[in-house]
């Protein structure tokens, strides 16, 4: 086998996904198929037994589910993992649950679109495996929030936008259980999913959180000590009127390929906010965010970026970096301190 090959283990219960994926990994130039498994505790066994360097994970299956695997491989052989998840709300949910327990990214399964399937799984699974394993393995161990007097909060109405993608999950699950349930102001996130995951999402920040972690709606007021999560194929911009600002949802056309974009969010934030906004970019593929945190910064806002020492994948931070509209370049265990500092 060529050494620069990557080894990949396809787990799925069904025999038909099992072939189209092998097929389709060992057409290219890049990866090959060393096994597969058709239930989680097989596909613990030939991880220990082949040493693959990727996983394709599918969660429902029997004797043990994908979740439960998933568990065993982060904590003791740790290895980049691309989930397979159906579409109904039930698999969004266990695929939420999933990249917070360190898978690096997922694809929605859909048989009746197997083209479409391979090649988003083939994009996925490059961008996955050369994921920073030693920030997937880490269980979520966030502090308890200390909350801010309410007279410390400033008169002046502040924004803080966070925008991410692959790896956001789980570095959202470290960031947004940090923030104090008095925040003096929203918080708003952009998460690349799609349709039908960002709910998930939000409902599980929510339970883990002090302040509340909702899906954003479209002409709902922006409140404080509230973060919105924009559902996914739709932008999130922001309006004013009266000295009330609001949510503006749309399905204007994609931002450099994203709906929702971070770009959109940002751009919209520097209009409206001004300097009063805090903008802040998470682990992901891509350089989604920074001309948007460019703009944020020529209106004198505040702009925050995750590290590559602990950035899943550092793509969207090392971006705005380069090109000089970062203000604190910022390990993510001290992102939620730093934010909730910039706003008092």
């Amino acid at each position: 086998m060529n050494s620069c090959l990557k080894k990949v283990l396809i787990v799925d219960d069904s025999l038909f996904i099992r072939k189209v994926f092998s097929d389709m990994f060992n057409e290219t130039k890049d990866f090959k198929v060393v096994g597969a498994a058709q239930n989680g505790l097989e596909a613990i066994s030939k991880i220990k037994s082949l040493r693959p360097d990727l996983v394709t994970l599918d969660i429902e299956m029997p004797v043990m589910n994908g979740l439960d695997a998933l568990k065993i491989i982060m904590r003791d052989m740790p290895l980049p993992v691309v989930v397979v998840s159906s579409q109904t709300k039930e698999g969004s949910e266990e695929t939420v649950k999933a990249l917070l327990y360190g898978a690096v990214d997922f694809v929605t399964k859909n048989v009746n679109d197997l083209d479409m399937v391979k090649s988003t799984v083939l994009a996925t699974c490059r961008n996955a495996v050369n994921a920073n394993l030693n920030e997937l393995q880490k269980n979520f161990t966030a502090q308890k929030p200390v909350a801010i007097p309410p007279a410390a909060a400033k008169t002046k109405e502040k924004l803080v936008a966070i925008g991410t993608s692959t790896g956001g999950p789980k570095a959202l699950q470290e960031v947004i259980p940090n923030l104090p349930g008095n925040l003096p102001c929203p918080v708003v996130i952009v998460q690349h999913m799609p349709p039908g995951f960002t709910k998930s999402l939000a409902d599980r920040l929510d339970a883990c959180s002090q302040i509340k972690v909702k899906e954003a709606e479209n002409n709902e007021q922006l409140q404080k000590s509230t973060v919105y999560v924009a559902p996914g194929d739709f932008h999130i911009r922001f309006a004013r009127e009266g000295g009330i600002a609001f949510i503006k949802l749309s399905k204007d056309p994609p931002v450099g390929l994203h709906r929702p974009a971070v770009n959109a969010m940002f751009e919209s934030a520097a209009q409206v906010y001004g300097a009063n906004c805090v903008a802040v970019l998470l682990t992901g593929m891509g350089q989604d965010g920074a001309a948007g945190m460019a703009k944020i910064k020529v209106q004198n806002g505040y702009t925050i970026a995750e590290s590559q020492d602990t950035a899943i994948v550092y793509g969207m931070p090392k971006a705005a970096a380069e090109i000089g509209v970062v203000d604190k370049i910022l390990p993510l265990h001290e992102i939620a301190n730093e934010i909730t500092r910039a706003v008092i």
